[in-house]
């Protein structure tokens, strides 16, 4: 009898046509799932069947409750080796396995960078009045060079964020908890001794941050209010590293002048969500990571994970912090 295979969250239905699941065919039944399941009630319903499910880092949650309804359930792949919507623990003493998938750090950057620049230079503003026939040059741009680029997390990402923004010969420091001189040095940043320092010497702020409970909100009214009211606040990493209430009162009330978001609290975003009409809000659906070689990479991976585990020797175990 074949194992059952769910693939959640494949939004662009793309899954099963970047890697050849032909080659486990005999073993293995595999069915995408392109909506995103609205509860957890839902998942339930449609999971309990399956004993291998993969998913796509934090779209959907497994904590404990979602876990203890889906019996069958042997083998959770995530995308990526990192995944802080999963009860590992849970999962290791119900003998389920847990498994990852490389990722790469460019896309993310990538897209950091699209924002940034979409935003210093109107293109939004520019590119609708042109398509309507609008004003022909209605805004002035600002200048990149010589502006000051503050990364609040230097690890794979803000390092490389570090030495574009040198390319573009901005002046760039870095903070976070852990970092020291001679690391934000080997990158050509500017060693931040606060996270204060960074905030109100900045143009432009980018969050590359893990989501811990010391960076939980780390960005709050006091920080938004201590930026530059010129500053734009960017955060491609995870969404309550900054408190959402406080990001919409600074937005409203032109506390900065402007931000770029691709993760939020609940996804996908409610139709009507107060961030979806904020004027000096550049916001894009978490795509991060959402890329032609990642994908390429995730479900290539998945596959690997699946027969590992099938022939009983599962690779790429995520595992608990004890």
């Amino acid at each position: 009898m074949k194992l059952r295979c769910a693939i959640l969250d494949d939004y662009q239905n793309i899954a099963l046509k970047i890697a050849d699941w032909s080659s486990v065919a005999g073993r293995v039944e595999v069915k995408s799932f392109q909506n995103h399941f609205e509860s957890e009630a839902e998942a339930v319903c449609e999971l309990k069947d399956f004993e291998i499910i993969i998913i796509m880092r934090e779209r959907t949650p497994f904590k404990s409750s979602l876990l203890s309804k889906l019996p069958r359930l042997k083998l959770l792949i995530t995308t990526g080796m990192r995944n802080a919507s999963i009860d590992i623990k849970y999962a290791e003493e119900h003998g389920i396995a847990v498994c990852g998938t490389a990722s790469n750090s460019e896309p993310p950057t990538e897209l950091t960078w699209a924002l940034i620049l979409a935003l210093t230079k109107n293109l939004i503003p520019e590119n609708q009045a042109f398509r309507n026939r609008g004003a022909w040059q209605s805004t002035v741009c600002s200048d990149l060079n010589g502006k000051t680029l503050g990364l609040l997390g230097l690890g794979k990402i803000g390092s490389k964020m570090a030495l574009i923004g040198n390319a573009f010969g901005m002046k760039v420091m870095a903070w976070s908890q852990n970092l020291t001189q001679e690391r934000a040095e080997a990158v050509g940043a500017h060693f931040a001794a606060t996270k204060e320092e960074i905030l109100a010497q900045s143009d432009i702020v980018s969050i590359h941050l893990v989501l811990s409970e010391r960076t939980r909100h780390l960005i709050g009214e006091n920080e938004l209010k201590s930026m530059k009211k010129t500053a734009y606040l960017i955060n491609t990493s995870r969404a309550a590293i900054i408190d959402e209430e406080m990001l919409i009162k600074a937005l409203h009330n032109n506390w900065i002048a402007g931000a770029g978001i691709d993760v939020f609290n609940i996804e996908p975003l409610p139709e009507f969500h107060q961030l979806r009409s904020i004027p000096n809000l550049l916001a894009t659906p978490h795509l991060g990571y959402v890329s032609q070689n990642n994908y390429q990479i995730y479900y290539q991976h998945a596959l690997e994970d699946i027969k590992a585990y099938i022939e009983g020797n599962p690779i790429r175990i995520i595992k608990s912090k004890k």
